[in-house]
């Protein structure tokens, strides 16, 4: 009887153990999202619609972004307007654990990243430049000077032929693109004038078309790539636009407002306002997965993250989360 017991005690042990474990694994996918006013990552699943895990994000962080592998996160540590950081913050995915950070000196305020090529590019608006870091060699490999102020958001094509920011107080797009010449090896730089304040900015899945939101008088500037020029600019009411996604299908565009309490949805064909979704609150960072289901959006002001239908354009989740929810990223393993 007494082994009995005792057996019975260790499966129980055993299996408890294996629980919890199971239990404190980053899912995957995997749904990052920055805590902004709490200077933590959140770990969310994605089909719980919860919270699994924390991990320290570094000072005053705003975009996060993934590894192909969704092992790493890489964190810009941003203080543009109180004191300039200079770090990119490194959290191990497996391990729910924050490794040494990227000391970027002397580049100062990186906010804008995007994982491309094996590498974290990333703006750093302080020194009015982007560049890249190479995790494989531990160093930044490459920087390249815009010469704008308040470079804020970068946008890498998946080939390199071309990579975007946006320049808020210089009211320009910039779209920078390898140089043809067969004697050059270098960059041509095209500076885009649009309205006032673009910051959020996407370019549509065929690369066709990059949609910019000017943040201080509400218009929405769209760009030809191939021509580089604006070819139409639209009266959305989107003042203090925060950030702007298309749908892959190509169908939507998406656009968060800091002020207000709606995200703007505007039909790509029609280019017009098509639906106004209440959120209850300012919102920020917006992430739309790969299969183009859903959408998640960070309600800054109501520390939530909101789950919309994109087929019905209607909420139907929402995930709690800390302070300022804000930029988001989506880890597969």
């Amino acid at each position: 009887m007494h082994f009995r017991k005792l057996l019975a005690w260790t499966v129980f042990f055993i299996f408890f153990i294996l629980s919890a474990v199971a239990i404190a694994q980053t899912p995957s996918p995997a749904l990052l999202v920055l805590e902004k006013d709490d200077h933590s990552l959140a770990i969310v699943d994605p089909t719980l619609l919860k919270v699994v895990a924390r991990v320290d994000a570094g000072p005053d962080p705003h975009e996060v972004v993934a590894s192909d592998n969704g092992k790493s996160a890489y964190i810009s540590n941003y203080g543009a307007f109180s004191t300039p950081q200079h770090t990119l913050s490194v959290v191990d995915l497996v391990a729910q654990k924050s490794l040494p950070a990227i000391d970027l000196t002397p580049l100062l305020a990186p906010h804008g990243l995007q994982w491309a090529n094996g590498k974290v590019y990333f703006t750093a608006e302080g020194s009015k430049v982007i560049g890249s870091y190479d995790p494989s060699s531990r160093r930044v490999d490459w920087i390249l000077g815009i010469g704008q102020n308040r470079t804020h958001m970068v946008f890498v094509e998946k080939d390199l032929s071309h990579i975007f920011t946006s320049d808020v107080s210089s009211d320009t797009i910039t779209i920078i693109e390898l140089d043809k010449h067969p004697d050059v090896s270098g960059w041509d730089e095209t500076h885009v004038p649009v309205g006032k304040g673009p910051e959020g900015f996407d370019v549509s899945p065929d690369g066709k078309v990059l949609w910019a939101a000017n943040s201080h008088d509400g218009t929405i500037s769209m760009i030809e790539v191939a021509t580089k020029k604006v070819v139409q600019t639209v009266d959305a009411h989107v003042k203090s636009a925060n950030r702007v996604k298309f749908t892959p299908d190509g169908r939507f565009v998406l656009i968060s407002l800091l002020s207000g309490n709606d995200l703007v949805v505007m039909d790509t064909g029609t280019r017009r306002v098509i639906k106004r979704i209440n959120l209850g609150g300012g919102s920020a960072g917006i992430l739309i997965p790969p299969d183009g289901h859903l959408a998640y959006v960070a309600v800054s002001r109501a520390n939530y993250v909101a789950v919309i239908n994109l087929e019905t354009l209607q909420v139907t989740g929402r995930i709690q989360t800390g302070k300022g929810p804000d930029g988001m990223a989506w880890a597969v393993r």
